[in-house]
């Protein structure tokens, strides 16, 4: 990702105060450079079967899987948040048939009257009119995302790993195979150090519970963690199970984690999906 893009883009939401409000439309020098590096965009239109067709695309490339996997990971020890929430919009498109917004109209709307959707916990809807996809990159590369659950942010998303992988990939004067995402003992050790956490055994503990035992286990913020927290969620790591909830009602604070809770732990067989080789097996 081009640095001085990524701090334009930063700077126009974000300052010593916390949240700015951008003058609308973007406009300028500087947004046409970040707009040239990929990083800042014109409002977009687009209809939410499009979106579905893109995404579908995407999931036809065997590669893509791998690639998602290997930016989380290397992600854990560079800092480099933005490379984390593929993971989950990977996960929560991949089993999404090619369906149209209509086709099946949801009975109960949770996320979307679309049902496909709705089933499968997005939140989308029928026609996106100008929409700004800066704020929501601008959240992917400050927090890891925020907007986890969006179809919209889901295809961003993915779009803008494969990308940053192509430009990294055509950037190398290195072998052919280079690899922009390398994973080091480092990203592995704090990958199990997470995991080791989430198995407290202890249904009085939270999802907050788990953000700070996480403080110990990788460089990072508080606002980073919570959207790692996210991301493990909507990816089907952390679930929360059928027991009674110890903490009725959840956090405010988050959405697809909001009610797990220690005793849950993780998901041995998604865990074991999606990082399998890098994890000791004794472990499994």
């Amino acid at each position: 990702m081009d640095k001085k893009a990524a701090k334009i883009l930063l700077s126009t939401f974000w300052g010593g105060g916390g949240w700015k409000s951008p003058h609308d439309p973007f406009e300028g020098d500087e947004f046409e450079y970040a707009k040239s590096k990929g990083v800042m965009f014109d409002p977009l239109t687009i209809s939410h079967d499009e979106i579905v067709q893109r995404l579908h695309h995407m999931h036809q490339n065997p590669v893509l899987k791998e690639r998602v996997i290997t930016a989380f990971l290397h992600s854990l020890s560079t800092k480099k948040v933005y490379l984390r929430s593929a993971l989950s919009s990977w996960a929560l498109t991949r089993n999404m048939p090619l369906h149209t917004y209509g086709e099946r109209p949801a009975l109960h709307a949770n996320t979307s009257a679309c049902g496909d959707c709705n089933f499968l916990r997005l939140q989308s809807d029928k026609q996106y009119v100008d929409e700004d996809l800066n704020v929501l990159n601008f959240e992917r590369i400050k927090w890891g995302g925020v907007r986890h659950g969006w179809l919209l942010y889901c295809l961003l998303d993915l779009e803008l790993l494969l990308q940053d992988y192509n430009d990294n990939s055509c950037n190398s004067t290195e072998s052919s195979h280079f690899h922009p995402y390398p994973v080091t003992t480092e990203d592995q050790t704090i990958l199990a150090k997470m995991l080791e956490a989430s198995q407290t055994g202890d249904p009085k503990d939270s999802a907050r519970s788990l953000e700070k035992k996480w403080k110990e286990c990788l460089p990072s913020s508080k606002q980073e963690r919570d959207s790692l927290l996210e991301i493990w969620a909507a990816a089907g790591i952390l679930v929360p199970g059928d027991t009674p909830r110890k903490r009725k009602g959840g956090s405010g604070d988050f959405v697809f984690v909001a009610t797990w809770q220690g005793d849950d732990g993780y998901h041995a067989e998604n865990v074991l999906d999606y990082f399998g080789p890098y994890l000791p097996q004794s472990n499994f």
